[in-house]
């Protein structure tokens, strides 16, 4: 599946210039008011409207012309996945993010919204009275909306103040109730067509580490169709940003997509060939000898670049097992997790391999690895599969 930013639309396009319009589609009067505020607060955005119901953001749309839309999934009249279809037909380039609580059904729903269009999803809060959840929550939102606009508009974000990193003394560390993107740093300078690449590893690889972000879920259930012959011989490990429940729908959809066994990882688990193992939300997936065998080791620390799961411990972890023989893979994202592992593996004699901005969905942490000159190749998605298969079958070019 893609992300689809641009094609006809009935309605006048999105503005060039001036804040981005944001429509708030919410049945819960506490989450439209904070949002509102959060928005408001903002410099590069404002609270085009503030609605009520799916009918009401339908009715209204031609009016609002909003930039990106924050919807709901569970609302009278006419919810979330009813709605979104329907906007997306009044107008193509609106940024939909759905908003929805953590669970199962909620987050079966929003897949199914990535696949009808929707550009990302965000889990709220059991409760706004919980100060970590609400402070998790502003911050993921706000980026949310600010990176996905400035995608639609081809322009560079601008980056909010992060949110302090989680240590054992603060309430996000003791609560880790959603996977937190970095904090994303301004749009690189150079075009990933403008940068330089390294050689590839000459030792053959052992090992496929992957890692995502934003746009992630459709990125990795596009590539690991093309990946059976790795799969089938090598271990397989992801990280995407999600939290809890979220990245067990997305492990059941690898295993469909890749026709492949695909599961959160499990604690002391063997790491063998034939399966995909995935990083269960709020917690980070390492690996660790034990005895003869590579097992699972997971994490319940503090967040890592402001992420939980995060790449970088992953992508680290597996230098003392597989050493140079290591090929990575950085998807699209918010922010640089990914960067410092993937310097850790060039430096052990592994690749990496970024995927290229215009197929990404947010140009953080491939850009990021592109930009700190560590990557082999810098390809679009489309591509990534086809050269990771040739890479495992014995091509070093």
């Amino acid at each position: 599946m893609s992300v689809a930013f641009a094609g006809n639309s009935t309605m006048s396009p999105s503005r060039e210039a001036g804040p981005l319009r944001v429509m708030i589609v919410d049945d819960s009067v506490v989450i439209r008011g904070l949002i509102s505020r959060w928005v408001g607060a903002e410099h590069d955005m404002e609270v085009a409207a503030s609605l009520r119901t799916g009918l009401e953001a339908v009715n209204q749309l031609d009016r609002i012309n909003p930039d990106v839309a924050v919807l709901d999934i569970e609302m009278p009249e006419l919810d979330g996945i009813s709605a979104l279809p329907q906007l997306l037909a009044k107008k193509r380039d609106l940024v939909i993010i759905m908003a929805s609580t953590l669970t199962r059904r909620n987050a079966e729903i929003s897949f199914k919204a990535l696949s009808l269009g929707a550009a990302d999803y965000i889990p709220k809060p059991e409760s706004t009275r919980e100060t970590s959840a609400a402070d998790i929550f502003h911050h993921d939102l706000i980026q949310k909306i600010r990176h996905l606009g400035a995608r639609l508009r081809r322009k560079p974000a601008v980056a909010s103040p992060p949110l302090a990193p989680a240590s054992s003394a603060t309430p996000a560390a003791r609560a880790p109730a959603m996977a937190r993107p970095a904090p994303a740093a301004a749009a690189p300078a150079l075009s990933s067509g403008a940068l330089t690449t390294r050689a590839f590893s000459t030792q053959a690889p052992k090992v496929l580490l992957i890692g995502s972000s934003t746009g992630g879920p459709q990125a990795l259930m596009a590539l690991v169709t093309e990946l059976g012959p790795v799969i089938d011989r090598f271990p397989v490990l992801i990280t995407q940003h999600m939290p809890p429940t979220f990245t067990t729908i997305l492990a059941e959809h690898l295993a469909r997509s890749s026709r492949r066994p695909a599961a959160e990882a499990v604690d002391g688990e063997p790491v063998k060939p034939g399966r995909i193992y995935l990083a269960p939300g709020g917690k980070h997936m390492r690996v660790a000898r034990s005895g003869a065998d590579t097992v699972i080791a997971l994490d319940d620390g503090p967040a890592v670049n402001f992420c939980k799961p995060a790449v970088d411990p992953l992508f680290t972890s597996a230098i003392d097992i597989w050493h140079g023989s290591i090929l990575s893979v950085i998807l699209t994202g918010m922010g640089s997790d990914g960067m410092r592992g993937g310097k850790d593996i060039v430096a052990a004699g592994g690749s990496v391999i970024a995927q290229d901005e215009a197929s990404s969905v947010v140009w953080g942490m491939p850009g990021a690895a592109a930009n700190a000159g560590i990557c082999a190749a810098i390809l679009p998605l489309n591509q990534i599969g086809a050269k990771v298969n040739r890479l495992f079958a014995g091509d070093r070019s």
